[in-house]
């Protein structure tokens, strides 16, 4: 049983890695969106803040853009870690997405320095003794321990919301409930193990050394619940990607290629390619605008609706 928990971590890790990148394949491998074209676009630094673009310009075509990496970062960073948005519009949900949010973030802080940790330990010793060490260990618990809190109650309290608000009742799959209860379940347990057994992390701490160090020879017997809770974590890390809860990947795609991408359709540039190839896609929405038939493509129903204005 020693041996087992390292096992699980690894496999969980893989799956994780892969599954990533098999998302990030899949949507840079879509079909061109259609696109907002909404302003203010953030990247338009100056004129992001009145709303204007950069097809204010005269012969806009003929010049260079200038896009602020700055401007996307300063609208980008409140929203992942704050989620400003769903603020804005959706108060009543953001009390429980919010923490639960902001807890994730701080239960990768601390796992991500406790890899540092094990990382800086296998260059040199020296380096985590003293205080520096004593630092890193003690942000590494109070990330942990305060992040798996607020995601438990956040969790709970959005799982409350699916379950009681009416608003949400066409809006909630079975899927949503089951994801919400793998995460109340995994952190609950993971809490127990920490308030029961593991007070200061130094078991989370050697288990993560070892699984660094690849010294699988150093396990010992492991104890159940934290067998259990290695078991719990490792399959909702693997479990994560594979899910709707994938828009950590997503959401670049969305502001990216979506909301934000206004870069121009000009002659011989990759979009009008693209857009040659969409035109020719079948269409058989059938609404009554549209009329497709899964033959028509999109190119006829463009020129069919060109013809009927004329």
């Amino acid at each position: 049983m020693g041996v087992l928990p390292y096992i699980v971590a690894y496999v969980a890790i893989a799956v994780f890695l892969v599954a990533c990148i098999a998302r990030v394949l899949m949507w840079t491998r879509q079909p061109l969106h259609v696109r907002w074209e909404l302003y203010p676009v953030a990247h338009e630094g100056k004129k992001a803040h009145y709303g204007g673009s950069y097809l204010e310009e005269t012969d806009w075509w003929k010049k260079p853009r200038h896009t602020s990496l700055w401007g996307e970062l300063k609208v980008m960073i409140p929203e992942i870690v704050f989620l400003v948005a769903l603020k804005e519009h959706n108060p009543k949900m953001w009390r429980s997405s919010f923490p639960f949010h902001f807890g994730l973030y701080l239960v990768i802080a601390a796992t991500v320095l406790m890899i540092g940790t094990a990382v800086l330990g296998l260059i040199s010793a020296d380096i985590i003794r003293g205080g520096f060490g004593s630092f890193l260990g003690w942000a590494s618990y109070a990330f942990g321990v305060v992040g798996l809190c607020m995601s438990l109650l956040g969790a709970i309290g959005l799982l409350h919301r699916r379950l009681t608000h009416p608003d949400l009742k066409d809006f909630t799959a079975p899927a949503d409930i089951f994801n919400l209860v793998f995460f109340i379940v995994a952190f609950g347990v993971a809490i127990l193990h920490i308030v029961t057994i593991d007070r200061d992390l130094s078991r989370s701490m050697l288990f993560v050394n070892n699984l660094v160090s690849f010294n699988l020879a150093a396990a010992e017997p492991t104890a159940a619940l934290t067998m259990l809770t290695v078991l719990l974590l490792g399959l909702l890390v693997a479990y994560v990607p594979m899910t709707h809860m994938s828009h950590f990947i997503g959401k670049y795609f969305a502001y990216h290629a979506i909301r934000w991408n206004d870069d121009p359709n000009v002659p011989g540039s990759r979009y009008e390619a693209e857009i040659l190839k969409v035109l020719k896609y079948p269409v058989s929405w059938s609404a009554s605008h549209i009329k497709g038939d899964g033959k028509k493509t999109w190119a006829d129903v463009a020129t069919e609706k060109q013809e009927q204005e004329k």
